[in-house]
């Protein structure tokens, strides 16, 4: 196995394999259930499938940032966006804190933006894969900011 290849598949292997270990330590239970929802909240059994598809995007791009552009701001900003990714779960889920929860999935969307802007010039593909990932983290925001404010 090549070192590129390692590379990549650690980089998948610990956002994927983080992103469901600290969901499966921060669980919605009853307490979620019992908050009021937007009515463009969607089924609980969405989440998964989207994040399992959004974490194996940001672990290649890490592994591509990682190999190419180790030093650079925009890997600093990829690692920044996975912190307050794994962050925002336990606030919001372990600590039942949405408005905290907020502040960080907002730093998120401004991490996701400026990872997206740092790697345009050196990697457009990089930039272009965190598309999804950005339109996700909004939907995130909108959904997050409704709990708030319904709450």
């Amino acid at each position: 196995m090549s070192n590129k290849t390692l590379t990549y598949l650690v980089f998948i292997v610990v956002v994927l394999g983080g992103g469901p270990l600290i969901g499966a330590n921060n669980v919605p239970g009853e307490w979620y259930q019992s908050l009021a929802k937007p009515s463009f909240n969607p089924p609980n059994w969405v989440f998964a499938p989207v994040w399992s598809i959004l974490y194996v995007i940001i672990g290649v791009v890490g592994a591509r940032t990682w190999l190419a552009y180790r030093g650079t701001m925009a890997m600093r900003l990829w690692f920044a966006q996975l912190i307050l990714n794994f962050a925002w779960s336990p606030l919001f889920f372990g600590w039942r804190d949405p408005s905290s929860a907020l502040i960080v999935i907002l730093g998120l969307l401004v991490a996701v933006i400026g990872f997206m802007v740092a790697s345009w010039r050196q990697d457009r593909t990089a930039s272009l894969l965190f598309v999804p990932y950005l339109a996700w983290v909004a939907f995130a925001t909108a959904l997050n900011t409704a709990i708030v404010m319904l709450n």
